[in-house]
């Protein structure tokens, strides 16, 4: 039993909460995989259970309401990227986002001539 001289606290960052406490002890999510650069956005579907969903799932949430990446959201939560995997998996099993892979760039039509103007907009800077 630790004492009251042990908690888990860091003077700067407040109460400390370790990652496996927020994943329920998972270190992989189940479903599809989805890449660093997916885009994520929220489908506005109804939360059934909102007490099911913790504090940072709602946040993760709140940051898909507009198109981003799994790495942006990441960022913005402030969370080890392997724990917003997990919670992203959570709410598009619970069909409250989606994840969309990105465009391989041989999928997409490359423009030559636009290219050329971006290229030559960027040496007149």
């Amino acid at each position: 039993m630790p004492s009251n001289n042990e908690r888990w606290l860091d003077a700067e960052a407040g109460p400390v909460v370790r990652p496996y406490a927020l994943t329920r002890g998972r270190t992989r999510h189940s479903g599809e995989a989805f890449d660093l650069v997916a885009t994520v956005i929220s489908t506005n579907a109804r939360i059934a259970d909102p007490g099911g969903l913790g504090p940072e799932h709602i946040s993760v949430l709140q940051l898909a309401h507009a198109p981003t990446t799994v790495v942006d959201i990441a960022s913005d939560v402030e969370l080890p990227l392997g724990v917003v995997r997990i919670l992203l998996a959570d709410l598009r099993e619970l069909g409250l986002v989606t994840i969309q892979a990105p465009i391989p760039i041989k999928a997409r039509q490359v423009d030559r001539n636009t290219l050329r103007e971006v290229l030559h907009g960027l040496r007149g800077l």
